[in-house]
């Protein structure tokens, strides 16, 4: 395997996830929203609220797009598959695994959104969010886990599974 590249919504574990699975495999682990901040200057949030939805997802998409990795684990922010060009980038780089979670499960894991760099309309919620996302992570995935589990170590070997499977 190249890479793989670990998809879902925010609270759904990619960055633990990713960190344990880099592990176990013996790869490098990126987090392409630590990425953005370094390359703006400024937290996640504040990058956008200065840019906006929008321009926060062409920037997420332009940063996806400029990687170039080998065995590395890649968790990319939960918006990354709204744009064309990111998603194509993670699904030419290697396995897409796309971490599932009911959204009951997210609401409890996320806590304050204010803070968390989550691109939500006005008025929308988790569930709304959600329900949007999902046909995104769907389609760009090539392996879908259950990322409901006791711990992260559990999802862990549940990717690590279905990688062999591929």
């Amino acid at each position: 395997m190249r890479n793989v590249s670990l998809i879902g919504m925010p609270g759904s574990g990619k960055s633990t996830v990713g960190v344990l699975l880099a592990k176990a495999l013996g790869y490098s682990f990126i987090d392409t929203d630590l990425l953005i901040q370094r390359q703006e200057g400024e937290l996640l949030q504040a990058v956008l609220d200065r840019l906006g939805t929008e321009r926060f997802l062409d920037t997420e998409a332009e940063v996806i797009a400029a990687l170039d990795c080998h065995h590395t684990v890649i968790a990319p922010g939960g918006s990354a598959v709204l744009r064309e060009l990111g998603a194509r980038r993670l699904k030419a780089l290697g396995p897409v695994v796309y971490l599932e979670l009911p959204s009951s499960s997210l609401e409890k894991r996320l806590g304050n959104l204010a803070t968390r760099g989550v691109t939500l309309a006005p008025g929308q919620t988790i569930e709304d969010l959600y329900n949007y996302r999902r046909p995104f992570y769907e389609k760009y995935a090539d392996v879908t886990v259950n990322a409901d589990q006791p711990s992260a170590e559990d999802t862990v070997a549940l990717v690590l599974a279905a990688l062999r499977e591929l």
